[in-house]
């Protein structure tokens, strides 16, 4: 109900799912047009972006394509988190808050580091509001904390 009476100023908030969001963009992470700190929240290996990571990760000692089917189980396992596409090398997720149903978009980009090694991108944003009040980071460290379970299999 909240979310229905939230989707009268935004309106993403009274769809569920994916619905009301565009579909999902490439994004340049060289140099891309971040979303304010205050509203977004960045997990990268170290030399794999071209901005300052809010979270700095180590390469992981497994293949790419295992790193990217981790992501994406940790990701499909999250409460209110719909996949939402794949551009090329990006995996893109749509977050919704459980009270007022706001939607957060989640892009996860695997880049190999050789056969047996593989660095990760983790790039969390708000599409409303001028503060997630930290939401975007807590989410990134979650997703994190699980990866090493999804790992392990």
């Amino acid at each position: 109900m909240l979310g229905w009476l939230m989707g009268l100023i935004f309106p993403a908030c009274a769809q569920m799912g994916t619905g009301g969001l565009p579909p999902p963009m490439l994004i340049e992470f060289h140099g891309p047009e971040r979303v304010p700190v205050s509203r977004s929240a960045l997990a990268a290996s170290p030399n794999t972006v071209g901005l300052t990571p809010d979270l700095v990760l180590a390469d992981f000692p497994v293949p790419a394509a295992r790193l990217r089917r981790a992501v994406a189980a940790v990701a499909t396992a999250q409460p209110l988190t719909f996949a939402h596409g794949s551009t090329g090398a990006q995996d893109h997720w749509v977050a919704r808050s459980e009270l007022f149903n706001f939607p957060d978009l989640v892009t996860a980009q695997v880049f190999p580091r050789g056969d047996d090694a593989s660095a990760l991108v983790l790039y969390s944003r708000s599409v409303y509001g001028q503060s997630d009040l930290g939401a975007n980071r807590k989410r990134l460290e979650t997703w994190l904390a699980q990866l090493p379970n999804q790992l392990s299999d």
